[in-house]
């Protein structure tokens, strides 16, 4: 079935069409009406689920935390400042092994205050343990929010799953999107079948104080991540065998016979693609990489799909005040020792518009900075 939806409502399908048994929530811009639809759901009768209203979205998380120690499917999503909020239970659920998936919808951080989207919010949850999916439409929020819980959810992981899409682009943007069959992901997406968990039949305690064991417990974590790397790409190929629609850890576009290269994540990819097309017509060898698996860090994938271009332009719609865009040195780390320009852009902080023309431009500073030997540059795109 094919249906006009924003990215909240997108959001929603995929947490029913995964049969969660238990959804903590609590609303705030631009996520809001994700979680209204489900209650609306919940009132008519469309979702089985337990839909729990509280009263912070810290509480939402350590909500979720408990149902799914209880070994039921859990969801939830959030935006910005309510996201931070969680931070500091964002690492209970990786270090108890809980694969929660929850979606963000990404909003700049205040103060000011904006209700547009960047990528701080959801940036500054990288290191908490859990893996990261970045969404450029509403299709890939539904795709990648149900192979989200198949891969968390296997024993060798065991993680839980940040899904992001940038809101008002995403979120309040209709758009056409594919709606999967219940059984036809029912096949794909079996019943959660916890290794350990809470039972009052059974009581065991979880998340207990370790001390000296806790460096084991982190590895453990970081084994877990290196094995979601080779599940995630067996899962995004049986996603497509079976609903037609290819997805990888990270997306080139026109990079067969390019001599620079973009570097984008989320949304705005969109546009930067349509930049792309337009200087290829200025004659400009330009192509695109898309970071579509931010953690695990897709540190191979990247490295060999930069590895032919002399240049390198890294989109930040983010900022690290007094050290740049986190992608980009994400991106100069891993190109280390490759002589080769490597600029960073920062860009669209709260929601600014970043037409295609600016791309284009962007694409040309580029070009020119190849040429030079002054070295790399960050550039701020106020206009």
């Amino acid at each position: 079935m094919k249906k006009i939806m924003d990215g909240n409502e997108a959001g929603a399908w995929a947490a029913k069409l995964a049969n969660v048994q238990v959804i903590p929530n609590f609303p705030v811009t631009p996520q809001t009406e994700l979680i209204e639809t489900l209650a609306k759901w919940k009132v008519d009768g469309k979702f089985k689920g337990d839909f729990l209203d509280v009263e912070s979205e810290h509480s939402v998380m350590s909500a979720a935390v408990a149902s799914e120690a209880t070994g039921v499917r859990t969801f939830t999503a959030s935006s910005s400042q309510g996201l931070l909020l969680m931070h500091e239970v964002f690492y209970i659920a990786s270090g108890m092994r809980l694969p929660i998936v929850m979606i963000n919808v990404s909003r700049g951080l205040s103060a000011p205050i904006t209700l547009w989207s960047d990528h701080n919010d959801i940036l500054d949850q990288r290191d908490t343990g859990w893996m990261m999916f970045f969404t450029e439409n509403n299709q890939e929020v539904i795709d990648l929010t149900l192979q989200a819980f198949k891969i968390a959810e296997n024993h060798k992981v065991l993680l839980p799953c940040f899904v992001n899409l940038d809101g008002f682009i995403l979120s309040y943007t209709r758009e056409p999107v594919k709606i999967p069959t219940q059984k036809a992901v029912d096949k794909f997406l079996p019943k959660y079948k916890p290794v350990t968990y809470l039972d009052p039949k059974k009581p065991m305690n979880l998340g207990i104080p370790v001390m000296e064991g806790y460096m084991k417990f982190r590895l453990q974590q970081e084994a877990a991540m290196e094995n979601a790397l080779g599940l995630i790409k067996k899962t995004f190929k049986e996603w497509e065998k079976k609903f037609g629609r290819k997805y990888d850890v990270i997306e080139r576009f026109m990079m067969d016979d390019a001599v620079i290269a973009l570097v984008s994540v989320g949304a705005m990819t969109s546009t930067a693609k349509a930049a792309v097309l337009e200087a290829r017509k200025k004659g400009i060898k330009v192509g695109l990489v898309k970071i579509v698996v931010y953690r695990p860090f897709p540190f191979k994938e990247l490295e060999d799909a930069l590895n032919d271009v002399v240049g390198i332009g890294v989109c930040d719609q983010n900022i690290a005040p007094g050290y740049g865009g986190i992608i980009y040195h994400d991106v100069r780390s891993l190109m280390y020792g490759y002589k080769r320009t490597i600029n960073n852009y920062i860009l669209g902080l709260g929601g600014k518009s970043v037409p295609k023309e600016k791309y284009v431009e962007i694409i040309e500073d580029l070009l020119e900075s190849t040429t030079k030997v002054e070295g790399d540059k960050v550039m701020y795109i106020f206009d």
